[in-house]
């Protein structure tokens, strides 16, 4: 499928390629075109976002455990465009008028909720919709109210501020003799997948270091509970069974308290509710059972979306209904080419697509044809914190599937992060603030302590 590209009406006469949504790959493809086209005066490159920084969305349960500072690692949206030859505009896309070629971008508000920006329309020649996914709460009554979905540097942040918070009122109530309540120090996880088994395992030494730093009246083993509750007949459900298994014994031996066929039925401050009656109380409550795009795709001027919000896509990423719209990452239902079903959503397809995607616009721009992108799975990794990271490897690096465990697991694991790093950053600044990062580590707690 393919489109010459149209005249283009604004930016000095140069092709306006709008990228909305600053995700992994969102912010991947705004930085390769900025730099393939828009520091050579090809091309006119605009990424929205209503965010002011880019943090990398699989490390959220660090943030949340309180094992990785959110500022050593955030990039910032308009230093990185005067870097790398693109504008970052902030505001968050609500619609779109095809005929027009126009995003509908509605005001950006600061904390208070007060104005910083005015409606406005963006004009688009190309236009790449990457706004990622969102958390699916199925309708489960309760969710919105009293647990925490980790969507956002912002939600990790502020469950980890309620974590130690916890720590500190039941430390003192231990200290002045007053009984704790049955939920205190409780956590319920909702959703077993890759978030939820990995935040499991990063709260079990989070929550332990943080009360080695004098918050002595509190018994770890005894007093904090971990609750990782799957509806499904096992965790990690997406994943291959043997990486299941591993990380649901590594899980068992920690002290998590792994349920399986156990759905929600509600949440409430006490705690949750399942469907067989059952009340897991619980302090915190983290929702990571399901994720869908935005809803406003679904009826976004007429584009093909599925069940799950997603635009529905070409091979070549180009949506079904407009040759001039394109979507990447989870928002996007693209075809496995070779294979049932659509691409997972997974970082390291969104990183590809990204990839793929930089060139193909570069081919719109000759009036050349668009390739299809396939993807290429390279396997699974699932991080438990200290303790371990398994998974497996595909693909002709390891010759089919092999199977990995522990350190040289963690090192292809933290590898996916640092691929997403070099594309943002290239090579020397990736390496010198990775030195950085691990010189300052000696000199400051093992976890957040606020």
């Amino acid at each position: 499928m393919t489109a010459s590209p149209p005249a283009p009406a604004e930016a000095g006469g140069l092709h306006r390629i709008v990228v909305v949504g600053g995700g992994a790959g969102g912010l991947e493809l705004a930085t390769r075109l900025g730099n393939r086209l828009g520091k050579r005066g090809k091309a006119h490159i605009t990424l929205i976002e209503k965010a002011r920084t880019h943090f990398w969305k699989p490390h959220l349960h660090e943030i949340a455990a309180g094992s990785a500072d959110l500022h050593a690692h955030a990039t910032d949206y308009l230093a990185q465009s005067h870097w790398h030859g693109f504008r970052y505009r902030v505001g968050e896309m609500v619609g779109l008028d095809r005929e027009k070629r126009e995003v509908i971008v509605a005001p950006a508000r600061d904390e208070e909720g007060q104005p910083i920006t005015v409606p406005y329309t963006r004009g688009y020649d190309t236009l790449v919709i990457a706004v990622g996914s969102q958390t699916n709460d199925f309708g489960t009554p309760g969710v919105a109210e009293h647990a925490i979905a980790l969507e956002t540097p912002a939600d990790a942040d502020r469950f980890h501020r309620r974590l130690v918070n916890a720590c500190f009122r039941a430390h003192v109530q231990r200290v002045q003799g007053i009984p704790l309540e049955p939920r205190q120090l409780q956590v319920a996880i909702i959703g077993a997948g890759a978030t939820g088994v990995e935040l499991s395992a990063e709260l079990h030494n989070a929550t332990r270091t943080l009360v080695s730093y004098g918050l002595d009246s509190i018994d770890a083993k005894r007093d904090i509970r971990l609750n990782l509750i799957e509806a499904g007949p096992r965790i990690l459900p997406a994943l291959p069974e043997r990486i299941s298994g591993a990380a649901h014994a590594l899980l068992a031996r920690l002290g998590v308290q792994v349920r399986t066929g156990a759905k929600v039925t509600a949440v409430a401050p006490e705690g949750v509710t399942l469907a067989s009656g059952e009340l897991i109380p619980a302090e915190l409550v983290v929702w990571a059972a399901g994720v869908k795009a935005p809803d406003f795709l679904r009826e976004l001027a007429g584009l093909e979306t599925n069940r799950l919000n997603q635009l529905v896509v070409e091979p070549t990423l180009a949506s079904t209904r407009d040759p001039n719209v394109f979507a990447l990452g989870d928002c996007a239902a693209a075809p496995w080419l070779g294979h049932q079903g659509n691409v997972p959503p997974r970082a390291q397809a969104a990183h590809q697509q990204a990839t793929h995607l930089a060139r193909q616009i570069e081919r719109r721009l000759k009036g050349q044809a668009l390739q299809p992108w396939t993807y290429r799975d390279f396997g699974s990794l699932v991080s438990l914190g200290e303790y371990s990271t398994v998974g497996n490897l595909m693909g002709s690096l390891v010759g089919g599937n092999l199977w990995v465990e522990g350190l040289f697991a963690r090192w292809m694991y933290l590898s996916l992060y640092k691929l997403h790093e070099l594309a943002l950053h290239g090579f020397w600044k990736t390496a010198l603030g990775s030195a950085s990062r691990i010189l300052t580590r000696g000199t400051e707690p093992r976890v957040k302590l606020h």
